[in-house]
């Protein structure tokens, strides 16, 4: 992996902290952010010794401000103004969407650390991610209807699944900008912190995962809730789980899950996900349970 330059990556004790680093441009986004995260992630999925990533903002102003709409050293977001005609041509699609379709595919559990204003692809990036934490301090806006565009980063699909259509079109319609307790109360966020303790509290809730559970339970538990909340019907969610308890049970997390639990003591599960994932996963390609 090459040396990012926009972002920075810290692995400690089973958490990877991945911190937007342009401090000086609120961390406002860039294709070169977006294909470094990517990749970040590539190696994060790949590393068994990462069992929670954590996202958070350099500085004490911004998350991410959203797209940087200055020219820059090839960075910046939108096109320089060459036209494409075809629109199915893969230069035209959104350097959000890329980065949010890829943090759906996480196989780690994502937990975002807000730590200030979060607009534009500030906001809409952290949709698919797992858990938001906020600081007191943050501020969020979809504020795409006052540039003349429309929301990006594919959160047309995430938010109304988060905060409901009626809110989500509220806040994409105005695109005013809101602060962290209005986040808090249409559960955008999960909860508001100072802004000292807002690292430590997401890093305590990482710790909680990472010191006692499967991460191949997590990795099944995280596709099954997001790939499986919009199926026609819960017979979809039944044959995915049926299959997941099967081979789980069976398997040597379960073993020691349940020795762990009669011990009283920490468990030590010996599963990967990058060489254990059941035969099954990942069944929305294969289509096997059909």
């Amino acid at each position: 992996m090459t040396e990012p330059t926009q972002i920075t990556i810290d692995k400690n004790e089973g958490i990877a902290t991945i911190t937007l680093n342009r401090p000086d441009k609120m961390n406002a986004y860039t294709r070169t952010m977006g294909q470094e995260i990517i990749a970040a992630m590539d190696d994060i999925d790949a590393d068994d010794a990462v069992r929670v990533v954590i996202f958070t903002g350099a500085g004490e102003k911004a998350f991410c401000a959203g797209a940087d709409l200055t020219p820059d050293d090839g960075g910046q977001v939108f096109a320089s103004g060459e036209q494409v005609t075809d629109l199915s041509d893969e230069r035209v699609r959104d350097g959000g969407g890329l980065l949010t379709l890829r943090l759906f595919e996480s196989k780690k559990p994502l937990i975002s650390a807000c730590n200030g204003v979060a607009v534009g692809v500030g906001a809409t990036m952290q949709l698919a991610m797992d858990i938001r934490l906020a600081s007191e301090t943050a501020r969020y806006g979809f504020v795409f209807a006052r540039r003349g565009i429309v929301p990006e980063a594919a959160s047309a699909w995430f938010l109304p699944r988060i905060v409901g259509i009626s809110k989500a079109l509220e806040w994409c319609y105005s695109g005013r900008v809101f602060d962290a307790a209005e986040a808090e109360g249409a559960g955008l966020v999960r909860s508001r912190h100072a802004p000292q303790d807002l690292l430590h509290d997401a890093r305590d809730l990482a710790r909680e995962i990472a010191d006692n559970t499967s991460a191949i339970s997590v990795a099944l538990t995280r596709a099954m809730m997001w790939r499986l909340m919009n199926a026609d019907h819960p017979m979809e969610a039944h044959k995915i789980d049926s299959r997941a308890i099967y081979r789980l049970s069976r398997g040597a997390d379960a073993q020691e899950g349940i020795a762990s639990f009669l011990d009283k003591r920490k468990p030590m599960y010996p599963s990967k996900v990058s060489e254990d994932m059941p035969d099954f996963y990942p069944w929305w390609e294969q289509r096997a349970y059909e």
